[in-house]
């Protein structure tokens, strides 16, 4: 397989774990960190509503699940797979963990702090370097998002319009 073959591989899984989140009322957001030999080492889709946790975010509980079944918080040589470009929070958690690679599927123009919004691992102090490949099945994400949020719209327009009758 190419790089760009598995890059679409793991958004794929990643977008099978954004069905779990969304599937618990949460924002569709899967993850899904492997080795460098390919393996899955960590998944996690957004839980921080179930969980009443505002670090639950599908890139956290990957990296977390990854270095339990490494045994070490350095994630060396491994690539996270996000189907939504990182917030802020993430984005340090994925610079300490000091991941070799970061690809996202969609861009998010609001929080992503990886160049749509912040930039921020363009600066020049940090103490790690890593690669970042974003807007893989870039559009396959975005749709589930957007689908996401325009079915909540519409079960809050419902709501909205029964309490009205009532």
């Amino acid at each position: 397989m190419t790089q760009t073959e598995l890059d679409q591989h793991f958004i794929t899984h990643a977008l099978t774990l954004a069905q779990k989140a969304q599937e618990a009322g949460e924002i569709p957001i899967g993850a899904v960190l492997v080795d460098e030999n390919n393996h899955i080492i960590g998944e996690g889709w957004n839980q921080s509503i179930t969980n009443n946790d505002p670090t639950a975010h599908a890139e956290i509980i990957a990296l977390r699940q990854g270095a339990k079944t490494i045994q070490n918080y350095r994630l060396l040589n491994t690539t996270l797979y996000v189907t939504l470009e990182p917030c802020t929070m993430c984005a340090g958690a994925i610079l300490h963990s000091r991941i070799r690679r970061l690809v996202f599927g969609a861009y998010d123009y609001k929080t992503g702090a990886v160049g749509s919004r912040f930039h921020f691992f363009d600066d020049y102090k940090m103490n790690h370097v890593l690669e970042i490949t974003g807007g893989i099945l870039a559009e396959k994400c975005g749709e589930k998002l957007s689908d996401f949020f325009r079915q909540r719209r519409e079960q809050k327009k419902q709501q909205k319009l029964t309490q009205s009758i009532r």
